[in-house]
């Protein structure tokens, strides 16, 4: 089997594991407990905790541990919201994550305003659209760094750099970018960053919200006051260990991950009439190659080609159970019927030249219907 749906969930890591192994057996303590025990597990979480703001350029207090991505981008949309003395309106981007969508349409239900931007064709925010609607009660911005379905990556510190302007909160998903893009939350320009681990070669049930320090913020899950008192709850200790190690291994450089992705690219659109690339051809996610397939069921692709070992998607695996077209190719201007047959190819560092050759033959034998080709 190939893997190439990363984008959804990355394996663990076997280093991040080993990391990980004494907080899932010897190591047990619950952080919040005053004796030996406890302690050791609060210097684990204390270490993950410095180690992910280190990454960030965050402080150590401005990194709260969560259940995923999912939980991060709830508590950055709604906490940022509802702490805001200044108004009720909210701008999100009509192409983020449902977990951004949603809550912005919570905060809708009740009574704030919700604007949603439109993107253009490539899936990126026009500046210009983004100044135009930004008003003085304008209480957070969300736009994501990069999509996780067609890898477009957004210029999220000159979009940040106009909301600062005019003092309003600004939250990024950075659950696609972690690992690939510069997280540094100074150079993004971004008050709030979410980051989810099981993307990154750390295990699922694990994530972290950044917030600056001087952020209003009103935490969605009230109790003991663990994390600061920005989300109550005995820590998953292992998982913190876990998403630190995750980090550190998945940075360095990924100038061969992007020539690997273009030429990927460049033979799907030779070889297969019709193919076309969604997302921004350059400002794109260095592992990620999305194509539109006129005239084609994408699922039935999906399935042709599992049975031949590729194993890849046809979009977010986040919106479970769904057959409606992606709303993130609908938002970039794709018919519904073209939107449905997108297909997704994601990977990683480890993914060689000789995996995505392999793809390719296999996605182009089964564009063209050959009977004899190898299944």
């Amino acid at each position: 089997m190939i893997y190439l749906d990363e984008a959804a969930t990355t394996p663990l890591k076997r280093d991040v594991l080993a990391a990980m192994g004494p907080y899932l057996g010897p190591e047990f303590g619950n952080p919040s407990s005053h004796h030996e025990v406890g302690e050791v597990a609060l210097r684990a979480l204390d270490q993950a905790r410095a180690d992910v703001a280190s990454a960030l350029g965050a402080r150590a207090g401005e990194i709260t541990f969560t259940s995923g991505g999912t939980e991060s981008d709830n508590a950055a949309v709604k906490g940022i919201a509802l702490a805001a003395p200044r108004g009720r309106h909210v701008v999100v981007s009509a192409i983020e994550h449902p977990a951004v969508l949603e809550s912005a349409a919570f905060l809708g239900r009740t009574g704030f305003e919700v604007t949603t931007l439109g993107v253009d064709h490539e899936g990126r925010v026009s500046p210009d659209d983004l100044a135009a609607v930004l008003r003085d009660d304008t209480t957070l911005v969300s736009i994501q760094l990069a999509n996780n379905e067609v890898g477009t990556v957004q210029e999220i510190a000159g979009l940040a750099a106009l909301a600062s302007e005019r003092g309003i909160p600004f939250h990024t998903d950075a659950v696609q970018a972690a690992g690939w893009l510069d997280l540094d939350v100074a150079r993004l320009g971004v008050q709030a960053l979410s980051i989810s681990g099981h993307k990154l070669g750390a295990p699922k049930g694990v994530g972290v919200l950044y917030m600056g320090r001087r952020t209003p913020f009103e935490p969605l899950i009230h109790g003991g006051g663990q994390e600061s008192g920005r989300r109550s709850g005995t820590e998953n200790v292992a998982g913190a260990v876990g998403l630190a190690a995750a980090l550190r291994l998945a940075s360095g450089p990924s100038d061969d991950v992007v020539a690997r992705r273009d030429a990927f690219i460049a033979r799907v659109e030779s070889e297969i009439g019709g193919a076309e690339l969604t997302g921004h051809r350059t400002h794109r996610l260095p592992g990620s190659a999305s194509f539109v397939f006129p005239g084609t069921s994408g699922e039935s692709i999906l399935l042709d080609l599992e049975r031949r070992g590729i194993v890849c998607s046809s979009g977010s695996a986040c919106a479970a159970g769904s057959d409606e077209p992606s709303h993130v190719l609908t938002a970039m201007g794709y018919d519904r019927e073209i939107a449905q047959t997108a297909v997704r190819f994601t990977f990683g560092r480890a993914t060689s030249d000789a995996n995505l050759a392999e793809a390719a033959n296999a996605l182009i034998a089964v564009m063209s219907a050959d009977p004899a080709a190898p299944v």
